[in-house]
Parts: C-alpha cells; structure tokens; sequence
C-alpha cells in the first residue's frame, strides 16, 4: 500500500513538473497561431479558433512594405548568419578541448594540474568580466564586429569547458589499454586517433550537443562582438520584439521566439538517446 502511495506521488509530481515546463511553450505556440483579433478578445490560455501561420511568415520574412524594400526585419537572414557562427565554433572548440583533455589526462606534462585548475578557474568567471580585455584583443586583431571574430570569442569560452569535460572522460580509460597501445608503437596523435577518440563517441555527442545549445542560444557575445554583419538569430528576435511601434504583436513575437529556439529543440529530440548514454557512459564523471 505505500509503495503504491509513493508511486501516485511521483507521478504526481512528474505531471506538476511537466505542466509548469510545458505551459510557456505551449502558450507561445498557441498565441503564435492566432490573429491578433483574437488575442486582444481572448484569454491567452485558449486554443486558437482559426489557427494560421501567417505570424510564422512575417517572423521569418519580415514586413517588406514597412521598409520600403530595404531589408525586411524577418529572422531569415539571421539564421544563415547564425549557422555560419555555429559551425566553426563548435567543431573548432569541441575538437581543441578533445586534444587538450586527452594531453592533460593521458600525457603527464609538467604542470599539467596547474593548467586544468586554470582552465576550471577560467570556466567560472563570469563573461561580464573579461568583455573589456576580449573586445581589446578582437579588436587588435582587426576582426571586432565580424563572424570570424565571434566565432573566436565562442572558441575561447568552450574550449575550457570542453576540455574539463574530455580530461574527465580520458582519466577513466584503463591504463593497461593506454600501455598495451604505446607497446605497440602509438605515439602522441596515432594514440588519440585510434585509441582515445572512439572510445569517446559518448562524451563527443555531449560536448557537441552542448556546445551547440550555448553557441546558438547566446545573446550576449553576440549583441557585443557581432556588429551589423554578424548578428545572430538572438540578437535580431531582440530588435524585431524591440522595434515595434504602437500594438505589440504578441503573435508575431511569439513566433519567432519558436522559430530561434527550433534548432535547439531538434537537436536535443533526434540526440536525445545520444546524450543520456553519454552521460551515463561518464561523460561528465570526474
């Protein structure tokens, strides 16, 4: 009988707890598909009574006849941009936190404790404090207000959390594989290309996953280093909710908050499976 009460109160709880998540989106999902009508008529917890996408469609392309056919002030542009940040700011700070975990667990270097203790006291200072000495070294460079300059900064901030994580996944590999590898002749990359790095499928996917979710997700390097060429799908949903005169459209605003967090949410639904194994597997054990 109590196991049964316990098992009522979990279930009890499991459904508080997917109400109070599920609620936000789907008011954000149900608002975005009705007109603006109905909203101001309505409560915003009803259904739609005629459901359309056309707040979807201005969102994603703008309203051209506002702008006189300059630049519309949809998403859409922006997302390109953003998968041009993504892309080589995730494979760049995943693969050197790759290398640089597999060094400081497999490798003894001297000082190689002292350096993954800086490493962990740079993870946790908070970005607020280094914008000054990052935008003076962006700008030294002559890339201030470019991609390639917030794909830099991005580079910087992972690379630290990806190589806590990698060094903690590479410390629980058997040290008799490690030895029975360099027996056989395995140098310092022959050893992480065979050996270390398929063993780390799991903590790959998670770092990935990761790692994409903060690059896509981030608004405050990109409002700061990104300029007029470089902004990403945050920082225009902010001047689209922001540059509204008059009526708020609450249909509109709602829509292109779904279609910036879309990426995200797919690649947490078709990696789902990926990421519990990888922390399962130990990925982030240490």
């Amino acid at each position: 009988m109590i196991m049964r009460y316990n098992k009522i109160a979990l279930y009890g709880l499991l459904c508080v707890a997917a109400v109070l998540i599920l609620a936000p989106v789907f008011i954000m999902v149900s608002t975005s598909l009705k007109s603006m009508d109905e909203i101001r008529n309505g409560s915003i917890f009803t259904l739609p009574v005629d459901p359309g996408f056309g707040a979807w469609g201005k969102a994603w392309f703008g309203d051209c006849a506002k702008t006189l056919g300059e630049k519309c002030g949809g998403l859409s542009s922006s997302f390109l941009t953003s998968v041009k940040i993504v892309i080589p700011a995730l494979f760049l700070s995943v693969g050197l936190g790759a290398v640089t975990g597999y060094t400081l667990a497999v490798w003894k270097m001297k000082g190689a404790n002292i350096m993954f203790a800086a490493l962990l006291v740079g993870m946790f200072i908070p970005p607020q404090v280094t914008l000054y000495p990052l935008i003076i070294m962006v700008r030294e460079l002559g890339i201030f207000g470019s991609i390639p300059g917030l794909v830099l900064v991005h580079v910087i901030w992972g690379v630290a959390f990806t190589t806590m994580m990698f060094r903690n996944f590479f410390k629980t590999v058997p040290q008799d594989l490690l030895k029975a590898a360099r027996i056989d002749g395995a140098g310092f990359w022959p050893l992480f290309w065979y050996v270390m790095l398929p063993l780390s499928l799991p903590i790959l996917g998670v770092a990935m996953i990761l790692q994409f979710t903060y690059i896509w997700n981030d608004f405050l390097l990109g409002l700061t280093f990104g300029g007029r060429s470089g902004q990403p799908m945050t920082v225009a949903l902010n001047n689209l909710v922001g540059s509204q005169f008059g009526e708020k459209e609450y249909n509109v605003n709602m829509a292109a908050t779904m279609l910036t967090a879309l990426p995200t949410l797919a690649v947490y639904l078709l990696s789902g499976r990926l990421f519990v194994r990888g922390i399962a597997a130990g990925a982030v054990k240490g």
